[in-house]
């Protein structure tokens, strides 16, 4: 079923309703081509926003909660994931919105003390130097592209695998499942 998406699936399963926002996801737009259609395939109600609309939807009351995957969580709970989750974190602190983050526990990786040590990939440039074979970037700027972020243990309301739903503090709870 997947892994952040299997909760959803989950939970409409039980009878739950179920509306979803998804953001876009740039520079890949994994939200919008991956996510969505998972999501409409399945008949589940899907708005797909811009990355930087998030915000201000929770400010708005708007969002109940934030679901995310993660490539990685660290022994303390500090997670990587991909990039723009971090921001989502911030954001769902802020408004007091519940920060969850589902995954298979083949993630948790119990040799790696804190995110610190979660290795951060570059992706090449022409990912955000173009936008479906269109220029969006004028050539002489420099380009950033890190794959993914790591969330502060400090900001995530839960853990969700599947062996079990883990809640902070998460030291000595995550490794020792």
């Amino acid at each position: 079923m997947g892994t952040a998406l299997a909760a959803v699936y989950t939970a409409v399963e039980q009878g739950k309703r179920i509306r979803l926002i998804a953001d876009e996801t740039r520079p890949l737009f994994q939200g919008a081509r991956l996510t969505a259609w998972e999501l409409v395939a399945r008949g589940i109600e899907v708005t797909v926003i811009c990355d930087s609309a998030a915000a201000w939807l929770m400010s708005k009351g708007s969002v109940d909660c934030v679901l995310v995957g993660a490539d990685r969580v660290a022994r303390n709970g500090d997670l990587a994931n991909k990039v723009g989750s971090y921001s989502l974190a911030l954001a769902a602190k802020e408004h007091g919105v519940p920060f969850y983050v589902a995954c298979p526990y083949s993630t948790v990786d119990c040799s790696i003390p804190d995110g610190s040590g979660i290795p951060v990939e570059e992706r090449g440039e022409e990912e955000v130097r173009e936008v479906g074979g269109r220029k969006t970037v004028p050539d002489g700027a420099l380009i950033c592209n890190p794959a993914f972020d790591v969330v502060p243990h400090t900001h995530v309301s839960a853990i969700i695998t599947e062996s079990g739903v883990f809640r902070p503090p998460f030291e000595g709870k995550l490794c020792g499942a």
